[in-house]
C-alpha cells in the first residue's frame, strides 16, 4: 500500500499556526491534504503534528491523524527523516504497513497532483532506486555565484567559471520541497535521500515557493492566485 505522511508539527516561531494559517481563503495545509487525495494514490493520507487544533483542522480536511508525535520530535531541531520514521513505525503499531511512502510538506499550496503522479510512476519503474523528490532547477547559474569580500567589495565563489556562458555550465538542481517519495525501509534505514539512488522530478519554477517568512508567503499567494487565473483562462 501507499501511504502520505503530512509532517505538521504546532510551533511557528515567524509566521504563528503557520499550518493552519488561511492561505487564499484555506487553511495552508488543507491545500496538501487536497492534493494527496485528489491524486488516487494513496490507502491513507496520514497527519503526524504535536498539536490538537492542527489534528483537528487535518481532519477536518480528509486527513487521518491515528497517533500524536511525540514532544522531542516537535522542536526547531528535529528534522524530517526523524519524523517520518516515527510515523511509519507508529503506523506499523496500528497495523498499517506501506511499501511506498510519500512525504508532503503542509506549506506546500502549489503541489500539483500530477507531480505525486509522476514520483510515484518514476519510483515503481526503477526498482533499484530509493527515492523520487521534488526539485526545480536554479534560476541562475550557481556556478557564477558573487560573495561578498572583506573591503567591501565582490568577488566571484568560483572564480574559473565567472566568465563561462551559462549554456556551457551544467543544470543545476535544488529540492523544491514538495514532496519525496520513497520505500519505507529507506526511510527506516535512514538512506540518504540527496543521493545518486534518488530520482529529480522537475518542478516549474512558478509552482515552486518556500514558506518560511511573512514575505515568502505573500510571494506564495500571488503565485497561486496567478497560477489559479491562468488555469481558469485555459479551461475555459
Amino acid at each position: 500500500m501507499n501511504l502520505a505522511i503530512i509532517p505538521a508539527r504546532g510551533g511557528s516561531k515567524r509566521i504563528p499556526d503557520k499550518n493552519i494559517k488561511h492561505f487564499c481563503g484555506k487553511p495552508l495545509i488543507a491545500y496538501s491534504i487536497e492534493a494527496a487525495r485528489a491524486s488516487g494514490l494513496f490507502e491513507k493520507v496520514v497527519v503526524s503534528t504535536d498539536s490538537e487544533k492542527v489534528a483537528n483542522v487535518a481532519r477536518e480536511w480528509g486527513a487521518e491523524v491515528p497517533f500524536m508525535r511525540p514532544q522531542e520530535l516537535a522542536d526547531d531541531f528535529t528534522g524530517t527523516s526523524a519524523v517520518v520514521v516515527n510515523a511509519i513505525q507508529e503506523c506499523r503499531k496500528l497495523g498499517i504497513n506501506p511499501e511506498l511512502v510519500c512525504c508532503v510538506y503542509a506549506t506546500a499550496p502549489l503541489l500539483q497532483q500530477r507531480y505525486l503522479q509522476e514520483g510515484f510512476e518514476a519510483l515503481s519503474k526503477q526498482s533499484e532506486k530509493h527515492y523520487a523528490f521534488s526539485v526545480t532547477e536554479f534560476a541562475f547559474p550557481v556556478q557564477r555565484a558573487l560573495i561578498k569580500s572583506d573591503n567591501g567589495g565582490v568577488e566571484p565563489m568560483f572564480p574559473e567559471f565567472i566568465a563561462k556562458r551559462s549554456q556551457d555550465l551544467p543544470e543545476a538542481l535544488h529540492d523544491a520541497g514538495q514532496f519525496y517519495w520513497g520505500r519505507a525501509q529507506a526511510f527506516v534505514e535512514n538512506k540518504r535521500v540527496f543521493a545518486s539512488h534518488s530520482l529529480p522530478i522537475l518542478l516549474p519554477h512558478y509552482l515552486v515557493q518556500d514558506i518560511d517568512t511573512p514575505d515568502d508567503w505573500q510571494r506564495a499567494e500571488l503565485l497561486y492566485r496567478a497560477f489559479c487565473q491562468h488555469a481558469l483562462k485555459e479551461n475555459s
